[in-house]
């Protein structure tokens, strides 16, 4: 949890005032990038990990802060670098609000992307957010059953 919560304060106070349409999509590879890493990185703490069920929790909820602050940064930026992309301009919180909201396939409508852009990113984020709960969450339940049994302790049958 502190994690998340570091990771909400560090959004909040980084300084995301560009303008540039270049760096928006570079921060978003490069952060796209960076939730490949942590992932890695956590599926290999959960082997080494006395706890590895404590430790896949903590796992999927570190990659899925990462996930959706980076895509929150994205769409603050995109609001930034082109006004007009959603259909009110974004706050910080708003941009962090829509992020939850696609995520959690609620999504109000209150806000929605209007540019092509935006659009975009927001499909990226839909089809990243599937993968994350289907695909990441299995490969770290899959880790925490392997690492239970190296330690000689089975994961109850699922």
């Amino acid at each position: 949890m502190s994690v998340s919560a570091g990771l909400v304060t560090a959004y909040y106070l980084l300084p995301l005032d560009g303008r540039t349409t270049s760096a928006t999509w570079a921060i978003l590879v490069c952060g796209l990038l960076a939730v490949v890493l942590v992932f890695t990185w956590e599926a290999r703490a959960i082997v080494r990990s006395p706890h590895p069920r404590l430790r896949g929790a903590e796992a999927l909820a570190a990659t899925l802060a990462v996930y959706l602050v980076l895509f929150a940064c994205a769409y603050y930026l995109l609001e930034r670098s082109a006004p007009g992309s959603f259909s009110e301009p974004l706050t910080r919180t708003d941009a962090l609000y829509f992020t939850l909201t696609t995520f959690s396939t609620v999504g109000f409508g209150d806000i929605t992307a209007d540019s092509q852009t935006g659009r975009v990113v927001t499909m990226v984020q839909m089809t990243g957010g599937l993968l994350l709960v289907g695909v990441a969450a299995r490969v770290l339940a899959s880790t925490v059953q392997a690492a239970l049994r190296r330690q000689g302790r089975e994961a109850p049958p699922e």
